[in-house]
C-alpha cells in the first residue's frame, strides 16, 4: 500500500487522526491537514514523525492550502468541518465558511489535481424533521440548524461536481460517532466522552430531557472501516453515493447512562450510584435517529464490528488511561 496516498483532512481531530493511524499502521503513506481550531496536536504526536506521514497546518478556507495538501494524493478523506448544531446556531457564518466554503474549496483542489476519490464526511442532521425510522438514505426531511444545512449543501456540491467535471464522490453520514480520542472538553463536546468524564469525576451528568431521546450511537472503528471501503470500492454503482455509516440499533441517553456506569464502575464501583440529573431539550435536536445501514452493506462491504456496549466498553478503557 505504500505507493498509494491518502490525503486526510481534518487529521489532528477526532476522526481524523484515527483514520490516520489505522492507514500509517497499513502501510499508506499519509499527508494530513488541519488548522487546530478542533483538533489537538496530541491527536497526531505519535506518528508525526512516522516515515510516511507529512503533516501540513493549513486551513480548507485557503484555496491555496488545499491544492498544496492534495498535490500527488491518489485518495482524499475529507473529515474537516466544525461540528455540533449548538455551535452553528450560535455562529452559523463560521460553520457555512468552513464547512460550505472550505468544501467548496476541496472540492476544486480534488477536480483540479484528478484525484481518484473524495470520501467525505456527511451527516445524520441531513434528515432533519423527518420522521421515519430507520433513516433511509433517499428520504430525507428539512435541515433543523445550520449545521444540517451545510451538510445537505456539501452532498448537493459533490453531486453537480461528479455530473459537472467527473470527480467521483462518496458521502458518509455519520450517526453520533464516539470512541478513543474524542474530545470530553469545550462547550460543544460530544454527548459520549462529556457523559463519561463527568462520572469520571463521579459528578452527575445533565441529560437534556427526559431521557427518551435516542441515537444511533456509532463506535469509531465502524466509521474507520466504512471510510477505507468507500475509498478503495471500484464499482459504478457506488459512485456519487451517500451512505448512512452507523450499527443500525438506536440507544436512549438513559440507557447510554447505565451502559456508562457499568463498564466505569469496574473501575470504581462507586460511579454506579452517581445521580442523573436532567435538563431542558437543546434546539434542533431531533428527537431519534436510526439508521438503515442495508445499502452499505449492499454496495461498500460495510459490516460494523462494534454495537454500542461494544464500543463503549472500548472508549471508557481508553479514557480512563488517558483522562
Amino acid at each position: 500500500m505504500k505507493s498509494i496516498k491518502v490525503l486526510v483532512t481534518g487529521a489532528a481531530g477526532f476522526i481524523g487522526s484515527n483514520l490516520c493511524e489505522f492507514l500509517l499502521n497499513d502501510n499508506y503513506n499519509v499527508t494530513g491537514l488541519d488548522n487546530f481550531s478542533n483538533g489537538h496536536y496530541h491527536n497526531i504526536e505519535p506518528f508525526i514523525q512516522h516515515p510516511n506521514f507529512t503533516f501540513i497546518e493549513g486551513d480548507i478556507r485557503d484555496l491555496e492550502t488545499c491544492h498544496s495538501a492534495v498535490a500527488g494524493c491518489d485518495y482524499v478523506l475529507h473529515q474537516a468541518a466544525l461540528g455540533s448544531v449548538p455551535r452553528s446556531i450560535k455562529d452559523p457564518i463560521t460553520s457555512n465558511d468552513v464547512n460550505v466554503s472550505g468544501f467548496l474549496n476541496m472540492l476544486v483542489a480534488c477536480k483540479d489535481a484528478g484525484i481518484k476519490k473524495m470520501v467525505y464526511a456527511a451527516s445524520s442532521s441531513t434528515y432533519g424533521d423527518s420522521e421515519s425510522l430507520p433513516k433511509v438514505e433517499d428520504k430525507i426531511g428539512r435541515p433543523l440548524s445550520p449545521y444540517a444545512i451545510t451538510k445537505f449543501v456539501n452532498e448537493l456540491y459533490a453531486d453537480v461536481f461528479y455530473k459537472t467535471y467527473g470527480l467521483n464522490t462518496i458521502g458518509l453520514r455519520y450517526f453520533n460517532v464516539f470512541g478513543r480520542k474524542q474530545d470530553p472538553n469545550g462547550a460543544y463536546a460530544a454527548v459520549i466522552p462529556t457523559f463519561t468524564a463527568t462520572l469520571m469525576k463521579k459528578e452527575s451528568p445533565v441529560i437534556n430531557g427526559d431521557g427518551s431521546y435516542s441515537r444511533d450511537f456509532t463506535y469509531i472503528d465502524n466509521v474507520i472501516q466504512a471510510n477505507v471501503k468507500a475509498m478503495l470500492v471500484d464499482s459504478p454503482e457506488s459512485e456519487n453515493q451517500v451512505f448512512n455509516v452507523a450499527y443500525g440499533d438506536r440507544t436512549t441517553l438513559v440507557e447510554l447512562i447505565e451502559y456508562l456506569k457499568k463498564h466505569l464502575s469496574k473501575f470504581d464501583s462507586e460511579i454506579q450510584d452517581v445521580v442523573v440529573k436532567h435538563g431542558p431539550n437543546r434546539a434542533g435536536d431531533i428527537p431519534h435517529s436510526l439508521a438503515s445501514i442495508e445499502k452499505a452493506q449492499r454496495l461498500l462491504g460495510y459490516e460494523p464490528q462494534f454495537n454500542i456496549d461494544q464500543g463503549l466498553k472500548e472508549a471508557v478503557e481508553w479514557y480512563w488511561s488517558n483522562l
